[in-house]
């Protein structure tokens, strides 16, 4: 077939959307319009560790950006208190609307003055949207309502009376909740057009399970897999040693919410070997670590103990095997156990002998100790098989395959949760896997496939099996894009005193990225040149409360990981960085730390932040600089040629049907 042919032919199937010169013309016109408006706005997070209501809090005032359009409109006219319960409402319809009526002398008059505030905000924000896509955010049970207020002109005496009886009606029937709570809903949909998540959603904070509920729910997502999303990846596919490292950070952190109650995966049989085999130890070492959020009891944290010792040991023991298995993974010398000398209480570690800190191990044969007992196998099978039938967990994890990739190009950013492994001298690293050699951009699509293989290769085919040990490598190699240090020292920190053995070595990428040329070098790795292109980075937390920057490499490199979850806030000094990117440019957001949705609800509290513009572009940005806006263009191109094909009779024009 000829280019001229293949051409024909993929306008002759352009042409049944169409079908005449009208047709393809409107849509030239209509696109050529949509290419001038601003450029939407996206919005970006990372390492969110199960923080839920911080999470929602940031989802729902668009790091700060509804309260500041809020203070735009309403300056002058509203007090700050008054505006403080504004933007509450937005934020918490359903649950600030009792609390705001109950205040109430003239429950009718307050109901009017909120719906035309809301009226007058959501007109604000939609005002960069075309008429079609505010149509599109609208609910189906009253869109049409909504529209005619939203385009209202009620300085226009003629209609004024019009507009008003709509809300008046709205008032007099009893349905000026609904409303209220559509319209804050299209607020909150209309500012934001694109969610980013960079990674780590699950581990450490309360409940990882209630944020990707509302995930799936969002209008545009997409995420980039953190480390600890690949483990719970790898523990919803089946892999054991992904179920007990899940369960060992899980216990570790005393979060058997997320587990039991969010996933429904009984930790029953788990509990009753741990005490058989641990009522009598010392398990001052093996206490995890509490939240003043959480309500728990001193015989809940000791039961939480025993299980956290028998899931880790278990672990180790399942290490070895995968250890075993791929010697790719360039592991050897990490299957401690057998690297124990039981009798001296010592282990090898580095080449080193080294004291343990305790040798209590009564399901470890000295003997075989990589190999399972009978009852650490029917426990294994039954936590494997609670994740693999938990409902709730494989629709989260199909999510994140179906919107999440290893890394994300978009609109002139880079995005990836880890590193680029790089060598010493700032060259790529290479990594060797199934005889292939890869580094840069080429490791981090191999990374992606392989992950995907674990989850969606058949069931007990090497691949499936192959594809899991995988993602367990994501979530601590050494060259792994997603983890970026030289190990996972879990076993040092459990067992051995010296300090030096607890170092995780970053990769030298950590370093290289603020030697000048470094960012520019990997953006030119995955296609990017643009002067305004950047790299958005999690994983490391910023240490904010010592002067670290987040922002790097010449800025070109935004590091997002501030310290969502509450065990960093020590560390960073903060509770997290979000980023915006709009028409106006990149801004940098740093949050302080966030009390609980119930306080935010009855006495406005709102997250308190800041603003730095990272980049400012030299003109603002329109939609036809965006990734869609060169879709569009090019579809241009593709309707321009069939309105000549139609015109010079290669094409005929179909006929239009009702």
């Amino acid at each position: 077939m000829t280019e001229d042919s293949q051409r024909l032919r993929y306008l002759t199937l352009l042409s049944t959307k169409y079908p005449t010169i009208a047709a393809a013309s409107s849509e030239i016109v209509r696109m050529e319009a949509v290419l001038r408006l601003p450029k939407g706005t996206e919005h970006f997070m990372s390492d969110l560790h199960g923080e839920n209501e911080a999470f929602i809090h940031i989802l729902n005032n668009a790091s700060g950006y509804i309260r500041e359009k809020i203070d735009t409109v309403f300056a002058g006219e509203l007090s700050q208190s008054e505006r403080a319960d504004l933007a509450t409402l937005i934020y918490y319809p359903e649950k600030k609307l009792p609390q705001l009526k109950a205040a109430q002398a003239d429950l009718n008059q307050w109901y009017y003055l909120t719906l035309m505030r809301l009226i007058r905000l959501c007109r604000f924000v939609s005002s960069k949207h075309t008429r079609a896509h505010v149509r599109e955010c609208l609910p189906e049970s009253c869109g049409y309502v909504l529209d005619e207020l939203l385009h209202a002109h009620f300085e226009d005496h003629d209609k004024k009376l019009y507009y008003e009886t709509i809300v008046d009606s709205i008032i007099a029937y009893h349905r000026a909740d609904p409303y209220i709570t559509r319209f804050c809903e299209l607020i909150k949909r209309l500012a934001v057009d694109r969610l980013h998540i960079v990674g780590d959603l699950f581990d450490r904070g309360p409940r990882p399970d209630l944020i990707l509920e509302r995930l799936i729910g969002h209008h545009g997502v997409d995420i980039q897999w953190g480390n600890h999303d690949v483990v719970w990846m790898g523990a919803a596919a089946g892999s054991p040693i992904c179920v007990l490292t899940v369960l060992k950070t899980t216990l570790a952190y005393n979060n058997t919410d997320t587990v039991e109650h969010g996933y429904g995966i009984s930790l029953r049989e788990l509990d009753h070997m741990a005490q058989e085999y641990y009522e009598y130890s010392d398990l001052t070492r093996w206490m995890p670590r509490t939240d003043q959020r959480a309500q728990t009891t001193k015989e809940k944290l000791f039961r939480v103990a025993q299980m956290h010792k028998a899931v880790t040991v278990m672990m180790l023991k399942a290490e070895a095997q995968v250890i075993d298995r791929n010697p790719e993974f360039r592991m050897c010398g990490r299957d401690y156990l057998r690297h124990i000398d039981f009798e001296k209480g010592t282990v090898i570690c580095g080449g080193r002998e080294y004291p343990m800190l305790e040798c209590d191990f009564p399901t470890v044969d000295p003997d075989d100790p990589v190999r399972f007992t009978a009852r650490e196998l029917d426990v294994l099978r039954d936590l494997v098989r609670g994740f693999r039938h938990s409902k709730l967990l494989q629709k989260h994890v199909q999510f994140l395959y179906s919107v999440g990739s290893v890394y994300k190009v978009t609109n002139g950013n880079l995005l990836y949760h880890g590193a680029v492994p790089m060598t010493a001298d700032g060259t790529f690293a290479r990594e060797t896997f199934e005889g292939r050699e890869y580094s840069g951009k080429a490791l981090f699509d191999y990374c992606d496939r392989r992950a995907r293989q674990g989850y969606f290769a058949p069931e007990g085919s090497p691949q499936r099996q192959a594809g899991q040990d995988f993602l367990w490598y994501l979530w601590c190699g050494a060259k792994s894009p997603i983890y970026g240090r030289s190990a996972m020292t879990t076993f040092e920190r459990l067992f051995i005193a010296d300090p030096e053995t607890h170092r995780e070595v970053k990769d030298p990428y950590y370093r290289l990225v603020n030697v000048s040329g470094t960012a520019e070098k990997i953006l030119s790795e995955f296609g990017l040149t643009d002067e305004g292109s950047h790299i958005i980075n999690g994983h490391v937390p910023v240490r904010a409360v010592e002067g670290e920057s987040p922002v790097k490499g010449d800025g070109r490199l935004i590091v997002i990981d501030g310290g969502f979850c509450r065990a960093y806030h020590e560390k960073t000094g903060i509770a997290g960085y979000t980023l915006v990117y709009n028409s106006r440019g990149l801004t940098l957001r740093t949050h302080q730390p966030f009390e609980s949705a119930a306080r935010a609800i009855e006495e406005d509290e709102d997250i308190s932040s800041s603003s730095e513009y990272i980049y400012t572009p030299p003109a603002r940005l329109q939609v036809s600089d965006t990734d869609e806006g060169r879709r569009m263009r090019s579809l241009i191109g593709d309707l321009v040629e069939l309105v000549r094909a139609y015109q010079n009779g290669s094409l005929r024009e179909r006929e239009l049907r009702s």
